[in-house]
């Protein structure tokens, strides 16, 4: 007869094999939101006077939706920010649709987080257009464990304990007081913040990216509708918009 002990131990193990399948989507799940909250409490840390911060804006414009994770608004222009919180090393050039996450000898790709973010910047230039002028500052935020190894970007890809020093580094002006609390009050107020808003989300982030991808296949622009040109580069061949550099997409030849 087996001991009570070691019937303890057969059971652990059956139920920790049992929710093996589970854990990776709870994990991430739980850990994205447990990154946009360590970002928004940072973010706090923020003088009152000189930045307005908003988190987790959903918004709708032109046939598009886009949850936004971070916006931080300053005489200095739109601070867009995009969190993830990840493990391993992250490998990734700003014109890749995708990048690699690295665990050991296991590779996992996920959306590049620049052209993610590109999009809500494409957004929010059209939803506030009437405010005139401004700049736009896209930061991707790794908040997790990650080593950013082989990063190849123009814009600010950092590490949490950079976010601060990038903003306050940013000393452009190109808002008034007025325009930063009126940008504020606009956003709050096209904020979506109904029960049913994840699964609108979800539905036209469905519909989009079926959208999107009949734009490529048709060379237009899945950001503005320009056109996609055959163009080369440093790396090679590649495809850009017509209206850069008011949209900067671009996809490999």
């Amino acid at each position: 007869m087996e001991s009570p002990f070691y019937i303890l131990i057969v059971l652990i193990v059956i139920v920790y094999l049992l929710r093996l399948p589970f854990r990776s989507f709870y994990s991430a799940k739980k850990k994205g939101v447990k990154g946009e909250r360590e970002v928004a409490r940072l973010l706090r840390k923020l003088s009152k006077k000189q930045y307005i911060v908003l988190n987790d804006i959903y918004i709708k414009a032109n046939n598009r939706s886009t949850q936004i994770d971070h916006i931080v608004i300053s005489t200095h222009g739109i601070f867009v920010i995009e969190t993830k919180n990840y493990d391993g090393w992250i490998h990734g050039h700003e014109k890749s649709q995708y990048w690699t996450q690295t665990f050991y000898q296991k590779k996992v790709q996920f959306r590049n987080p620049i052209k993610q973010n590109w999009a809500h910047v494409f957004i929010l230039k059209s939803v506030l257009s009437s405010f005139g002028y401004m700049i736009y500052h896209p930061i991707i935020v790794f908040a997790g464990e990650a080593e950013l190894k082989n990063i190849s970007s123009n814009i600010p890809v950092i590490y949490i304990n950079r976010l601060l020093k990038t903003i306050k580094g940013i000393n452009s002006e190109c808002l008034s007081i007025a325009q930063v609390e009126g940008i504020a009050e606009y956003l709050n107020e096209i904020n979506i913040t109904d029960s049913k808003r994840e699964k609108a989300h979800n539905k036209f982030v469905r519909e989009n990216i079926k959208q999107r991808n009949e734009n490529i296949k048709a060379l237009v622009c899945p950001n503005c509708d320009g056109r996609l040109l055959l163009r080369n580069g440093k790396y090679g061949g590649f495809y850009g918009c017509s209206n850069y550099p008011r949209c900067k997409y671009s996809k490999p030849a």
